[in-house]
C-alpha cells in the first residue's frame, strides 16, 4: 500500500541531497545528537528544512530537533499555537480554572457556572486540536490529516458519554431527559460544519483569493458519504412517523405505541452498527487503498500556502510533548463537559430551548477551534485542507460519533436512537443537498460562503423559535382528534427529493 511504501520512496529520494547540503553540519550534530549519527542498517541520516535531524519514521515536516519533555519550550510553542486566531484563543484560559473552581462553589449561580464552563471549553478545545496537528506533522499526509480529524471529534465524543450517562433512562420527555439534546446536537455538529464553518472558508477564501478550486476527489466523496448518511440517518424517523398514526391505544389488540418505540429501538441499532462498518469503510478508501490520490491533492495544497515557508520554521512539539499535551487537554474537556452538562436543565428552565442548545450551543462550542483551523487554512490558499476539515468531521459525525452514542446507550439501557424530529430531519437533508449543489462545480467564491452563513443563520434563528419537546408533537404523533400523517408527509417529501438529486 502507498501509505506504507511512501516513508521508503521519501528516505530514497531525500536522503542524498540532505546529506550532500548538510556534510559540513552532520559531523558536528553527529556529536550533540544521537539520531543524527548512521544507522545499523548502513543508512545516513536525513537533515529537514530547519537542519534537524529527522528521526526515523517522522515526517520531515513534523521534526522538532528536541526529545522528551522541555516544560518551557513547549509552553512558548502552545502558546504560538498553529495559526493567529488560535493563539488569541488562548486569552480564554484564566477561565478555565474559574469554570472549575465555580463548580465547586455553593451557591445558586447556575447561568453562571455554564457560561464560565462553556467559554473554558473553547481553548482546552483549541489546545486538543493544535495537539492533534502537530501529531499530524510527524505523519504521513493523508494518515495526520485522519487523525487530527478524528482528534478534533473527542470533544464531541466526550459531551454525547457524559450526556448518556446523565439521562434518566426512562425516554419520557421533561427533566432528565437527555436524550432530546444529543439529538439535537448530533444533527447539530453536521449542520455547524456544512453551513457555518464552510460557509466562512468560501467567505474568506473568496475574499481573498477572488475564487478557488478544489480536487473533485475530495468534494465529490465527500458530499457522496453524506447524502448516504443523511439517507440512514433519515430512515429511523421516517419508520415511527408512517406507522404512528396507525398504533392503537394500550391495552387494545393492535400495534401500540410502546411496539412501535421499541421496534424503532432496535433498527437505531441495527443501522448504527451499519454506519461504523461505513466509516471503516471510507477509513480504508482514504488511508490504504487511495491514499496516493488524496496525498498528491493534499501536497499540491501545501504548495499553494501562503506562509509555508514561516510554518516549517515554526518550533515544534516532540511526539512526547503532544501525547502529554491531549493527555491533559482531554482531562479539561471531561471535567469541563461534566460541569456543562449538570447546568443544562437550569439553562432550559430560563428559557433556553432544548433544540437550539443542541443544535447551535453545544456544536458551536465543541467545534470552535476546528474551525478556526479549517477557516486559516482557506485564507492561506489551503482550500482541499480546509474542505476536508469542513467535510470529514462531519461524516465521523454522521458514521461513528452518533452510531457510537446510540450503542453505548444501548450497553447501558438507556433508549438512545435515531429518531430525530422532522423539523432537524428536514434541516439536514436539505443542508447536504445545498452543499453538495455548492461543490458540484469545483469552485467556491464569497457569495457562495455568505449564502451558506445565511442559511445557518437562519437555521439559528428557527430553532430559537423552536419549542421544547414536551410542548411539541414530532414525528407524526397525533394530537387530540387530529390526524397523524403530517410528519410522514413531510418525509416523503424529503425523500424524493434525494431521489432527484
Amino acid at each position: 500500500m502507498g501509505l506504507f511504501n511512501r516513508n521508503k520512496r521519501i528516505a530514497k529520494e531525500d536522503s542524498a541531497p540532505a546529506v550532500a547540503e548538510k556534510s559540513n553540519d552532520s559531523a558536528a550534530a553527529g556529536s550533540k545528537n544521537s539520531s543524527a549519527a548512521p544507522q545499523d542498517n548502513g543508512i545516513l541520516p536525513q537533515f529537514n528544512h530547519n537542519g534537524h535531524a529527522v528521526t526515523p519514521g517522522i515526517h520531515p515536516d513534523g521534526e522538532s530537533g528536541r526529545r522528551f519533555v522541555h516544560p518551557i519550550e513547549m509552553l512558548k510553542i502552545i502558546w504560538i499555537s498553529s495559526c493567529t486566531a488560535s493563539s488569541w484563543v488562548n486569552i480564554l484560559w484564566p477561565f478555565v480554572p474559574a469554570a472549575i473552581a465555580l463548580h465547586f462553589i455553593k451557591g445558586d449561580h447556575h447561568l453562571w457556572t455554564f457560561a464560565i464552563n462553556y467559554i473554558a471549553m473553547v481553548p482546552c478545545a483549541n489546545l486538543l486540536g493544535f495537539a492533534g496537528q502537530e501529531l499530524a506533522r510527524k505523519m504521513p499526509k493523508v494518515a495526520g490529516i485522519l487523525i487530527e480529524t478524528t482528534l478534533g471529534s473527542v470533544v464531541e465524543i466526550v459531551l454525547f458519554m457524559v450526556l448518556i450517562a446523565k439521562d434518566d433512562g426512562t425516554g419520557e420527555i421533561g427533566h432528565g431527559n437527555k436524550i432530546v439534546v444529543i439529538q439535537a446536537a448530533i444533527l447539530g455538529s453536521i449542520l455547524t460544519n456544512l453551513l457555518l464553518c464552510l460557509g466562512f472558508c468560501f467567505l474568506v477564501g473568496g475574499l481573498v483569493h477572488k475564487e478557488q478550486t478544489f480536487h473533485a476527489v475530495i468534494s465529490e466523496v465527500g458530499s457522496g458519504i453524506l447524502l448516504v448518511a443523511g439517507f440512514a440517518l433519515l430512515i429511523p424517523s421516517a419508520f415511527f412517523s408512517s406507522l404512528v398514526g396507525s398504533t392503537v391505544a394500550p391495552g387494545d389488540e393492535g400495534y401500540t405505541e410502546r411496539k412501535l418505540r421499541s421496534d424503532t429501538l432496535n433498527l437505531s441499532h441495527g443501522v448504527s452498527i451499519i454506519l461504523i462498518a461505513a466509516f471503516l469503510l471510507f477509513l480504508a478508501y482514504n488511508a490504504l487503498s487511495h491514499d496516493n490520490i488524496f496525498q498528491e491533492v493534499l501536497e499540491a495544497d501545501e504548495e499553494a500556502d501562503r506562509d509555508r515557508h514561516r510554518d516549517l520554521a515554526k518550533p515544534k512539539l516532540t511526539l512526547t510533548e503532544c501525547v502529554l499535551v491531549i493527555t491533559i487537554a482531554l482531562t479539561f474537556i471531561s471535567l469541563i463537559a461534566v460541569f456543562l452538562v449538570e447546568e443544562i436543565e437550569y439553562v432550559v428552565e430560563h428559557g433556553v430551548p432544548d433544540v437550539f442548545l443542541g443544535l447551535i450551543l453545544v456544536p458551536l462550542v465543541e467545534k470552535a477551534a476546528e474551525h478556526l483551523t479549517a477557516i486559516d487554512e482557506a485564507y492561506d490558499n489551503q482550500i482541499n485542507f480546509a474542505l476536508y476539515h469542513c467535510l470529514g468531521p462531519s461524516i465521523q459525525t454522521a458514521l461513528f460519533n452518533a452510531p457510537l452514542v446510540v450503542i453505548v446507550g444501548w450497553g447501558l439501557g438507556k433508549p438512545m436512537d435515531l429518531n430525530f424530529e422532522i423539523f432537524m430531519v428536514v434541516l439536514l437533508i436539505l443542508s447536504i443537498l445545498v452543499v453538495g449543489n455548492f461543490l458540484r462545480d469545483g469552485a467556491s467564491n464569497y457569495l457562495e460562503g455568505g449564502l451558506l452563513v445565511l442559511v445557518y443563520i437562519i437555521v439559528a434563528l428557527t430553532a430559537w423559535y423552536y419549542p421544547n419537546a414536551e410542548l411539541t408533537t414530532s414525528n407524526g404523533r397525533p394530537v387530540a382528534s387530529e390526524g397523524g400523517g403530517e410528519g410522514t408527509e413531510k418525509l416523503v417529501q424529503v425523500a424524493k427529493m434525494l431521489m432527484r438529486t
